[in-house]
């Protein structure tokens, strides 16, 4: 039974999307030679973040700069394209996996940076890396009842400091196979920002309506994948099965109120090339309509969906229908079409 997981929106649309890319970047190839010494003594062959993952680069801000520039960069960049004055957004909701630190939130950086009123309700919305798709159910539910007219979703995250202590750390020569591969997948990770404008479709009748969504959790495979700013451990297989699972249950229950069956564009979280091979055969999705943004970007956590989306809106036409979709560490799934 769907319960609440199912659930439509009426009043929420997109009016604008726009993805900010980190500078530096940084080869897997590059990744590979400061790990040759370890790979030759574990008896592990280079190449499996090029040869598995499908990975060939991703992005890093520069030294000194903060993930929270970037997501107010996008942040502006979404407010100009929309055309609204930050004054008139009722909330603005930061959805980074990445922090600098636990209090106060990463969101009184981006709402000071972007000049947002006193009246705009800010915060910290983290779930792994479904994070921007829940701020959207949160800004699309909140538009829907009246309380706010407009809302900012941001996102901006950096890899770049624990991609850097996990290769320090595998570079020592107590490191074993055993530790590349359960910290393989910090290595996957991207650095990136990405931010969405919502307002009342009543008012912007040429915004994209969002339509709905479904959610599933799966908390008992909770400790698959743990990290902090220091460390990563995943459960490679563990994860990339249980996700499918949880997907496919999530998808046949939502089966009941959505058709997705045939979208014209599938705006999945972007992981390896392994996942959405699995993805697309496990739900039926032809692969030519999930556009991909990992080989260049790698894994940018929560930001990636947003990202992905950024770099197909042009391509879109008034009438296709756009399903945003995800598997989050924890493990929780997450769906949400969008009338483009």
């Amino acid at each position: 039974m769907s319960g609440n997981a199912t659930y439509r929106h009426t009043q929420a649309a997109v009016l604008s999307i726009c993805a900010v890319d980190a500078p530096v970047v940084v080869t897997s190839h590059e990744m590979d030679q400061r790990l040759s010494t370890t790979y030759e003594r574990v008896g592990l062959k280079p190449g499996m973040l090029a040869r598995l993952a499908g990975i060939h680069e991703r992005r890093w801000w520069p030294e000194g700069v903060s993930f929270t520039e970037g997501a107010a960069t996008a942040g502006g960049k979404a407010l100009a394209e929309a055309g609204i004055d930050a004054s008139r957004v009722g909330l603005m909701v930061n959805t980074s996996v990445s922090r600098e630190h636990l209090e106060p939130s990463m969101a009184v950086q981006i709402h000071h940076a972007l000049g947002m009123p006193t009246s705009c309700l800010n915060f910290d919305l983290a779930n792994a890396c479904l994070g921007f798709v829940n701020g959207m159910q949160l800004a699309a539910t909140m538009i829907d009842s009246g309380q706010i007219d407009y809302a900012l979703v941001v996102n901006g995250e950096s890899s770049r400091h624990t991609q850097e202590v996990t290769l320090d750390r595998l570079s020592r020569p107590d490191a074993t196979a055993d530790d590349v591969l359960s910290q393989f997948a910090t290595l996957t990770l991207g650095s990136g920002a990405a931010a969405m404008v919502l307002g009342r479709a009543d008012l912007h009748p040429q915004g994209h309506r969002i339509v709905g969504g479904i959610a599933r959790a799966g908390t008992e495979h909770h400790d698959l994948c743990v990290g902090d700013l220091e460390w990563m451990r995943t459960d490679t297989r563990g994860l990339l099965e249980a996700g499918i699972a949880l997907s496919r249950v999530a998808w046949q229950d939502a089966r009941a109120e959505f058709d997705w069956s045939d979208m014209d564009r599938y705006i999945a979280h972007q992981i390896s090339q392994v996942h959405v091979r699995a993805m697309c055969d496990a739900l039926d999705i032809p692969a030519e309509r999930l556009p991909l943004t990992f080989p260049t970007r790698g894994n940018m956590g929560p930001a990636a969906v947003a990202f992905t989306l950024a770099m197909e809106a042009e391509s879109l036409v008034a009438g296709d229908r756009v399903l945003m979709m995800g598997v989050g560490s924890g493990l929780n799934v997450s769906c949400l079409e969008i009338a483009w």
